[in-house]
């Protein structure tokens, strides 16, 4: 994986189509590398969560061009690279992997700021609500799973901000409620840091398992969400 963070760093100094046509045959090769990765990733996470088998990696890794149409940002290529093995809707293969809204495994490549990540990101409006719902009804389930000494080990004791968090509990819920905090996000996502040279180490399938190991339960909790309050739309 040292190529594939070589290229990208290369690639932050030369974000231009001259340099990426120039450097194609390089891009191709890391490409085909981080394919090899992420299909070792899905093999072994199917261990951990069997449906996940049906999934190819071009189902998870993200196109490396950008939609600059609508972003003040108008470099061509993301300086990442990414994979999100996750569960879709039963009997549509198009709703899963990377365009899931579920929780799952996502794998995050980027020189300096490699990571684990799991949970659900930028949910709607009804999703955001019912899970919020789901937290306040059954915190002591949570409180259990980021209790154990393998949430602790590499999540800590809270989720992330990644949409940022309101600054007052929202409305239909209680203020006074045990973990406010936790009904003033906007997402219910968590991560660890992993370091380049983690990433370029023989067992770096081994340790991002571990990791994601220790993730599926809080994942299966939010997961349950749409078994409990219906199936939600997935990502375009």
């Amino acid at each position: 994986m040292k190529e594939v963070l070589d290229f990208l760093t290369e690639l932050s100094v030369h974000n231009n189509r001259e340099w990426f046509a120039e450097n194609k045959t390089w891009y191709q090769r890391c490409y085909a590398r981080f394919n090899e990765v992420c299909a070792e990733y899905i093999r072994q996470l199917a261990k951990i969560e069997p449906e996940l088998a049906i999934l190819q990696p071009k189902d998870c890794i993200w196109r490396i061009y950008r939609d600059v149409r609508f972003s003040k940002n108008k470099n061509p290529y993301k300086e990442w690279m990414g994979c999100f093995p996750a569960k879709g809707v039963p009997g549509q293969p198009k709703t899963w992997g990377r365009k899931s809204m579920r929780g799952g495994y996502y794998m995050h490549i980027q020189p300096g700021q490699c990571m684990f990540s799991g949970g659900i990101w930028e949910p709607s409006k009804e999703l955001l609500t019912a899970l919020r719902k789901e937290v306040e009804a059954n915190y002591e389930e949570v409180e259990e799973i980021m209790g154990t000494k393998e949430w602790q080990r590499y999540f800590g004791q809270d989720f992330d901000s990644y949409w940022g968090v309101l600054k007052k509990v929202p409305l239909g819920f209680d203020p006074t409620f045990k973990h406010a905090d936790w009904l003033k996000h906007k997402d219910y996502t968590f991560s660890t840091p992993l370091t380049d040279d983690e990433v370029c180490s023989p067992d770096f399938i081994d340790k991002i398992i571990d990791i994601a190991r220790a993730a599926k339960p809080m994942n299966d909790f939010l997961n349950y969400t749409f078994e409990e309050y219906g199936e939600f739309p997935d990502r375009c």
